[in-house]
């Protein structure tokens, strides 16, 4: 029954070993059991920590436009070692995380035209700081989109610190 569980779970979609033991533990199976059968997994390359949080990390950040900040709270979320989170994450390339959240910015940026300059900074660094972009970055992509969008009437008391 834990292995068919495990198989189940695996087909959906690729899982830390973590969730696919709380997931056998909910079931009511016995720790023991879960915790041999999901070593025989890992042994046989089926569930792999380091190759799911590589390609969590690359997903998500594709797909959903997430920093490194989130990225790392979903991945200590579904109890992948912290080893394992850093490496992941340093395979962010800082250029690509800046691109996304230049493209996310423009296309939010598109429904604003009738919102005043510190309404756009405000909320354009809100949306990005929810999606676990660094402080930094998140302002200086939106002061640079929103200058190169046409509105050049910045608030100073919305500037990077």
């Amino acid at each position: 029954m834990a292995r068919d569980t495990v198989y189940r779970l695996l087909a959906a979609r690729a899982r830390s070993r973590s969730e696919l033991r709380k997931a056998l533990l909910r079931k009511e199976i016995d720790e023991e059991v879960a915790d041999a059968v999901l070593q025989k997994f890992v042994d046989a390359g089926l569930v792999d920590d380091a190759s799911f949080a590589e390609e969590w990390v690359h997903s998500r950040q594709r797909y959903q436009g997430l920093g490194r900040k989130a990225l790392g709270f979903e991945l200590r979320r579904k109890g992948v070692d912290e080893h394992l989170v850093d490496a992941a994450l340093s395979t962010v390339d800082g250029d690509a995380e800046v691109e996304r959240a230049r493209e996310l910015v423009q296309r939010k940026l598109r429904t604003m035209a009738n919102l005043d300059h510190a309404a756009k900074m405000r909320r354009l660094v809100g949306m990005l700081a929810r999606k676990g972009y660094s402080e930094g970055l998140a302002f200086r992509v939106v002061r640079e989109e929103i200058e190169r969008s046409g509105d050049d009437a910045p608030d100073p008391d919305l500037e990077s610190p």
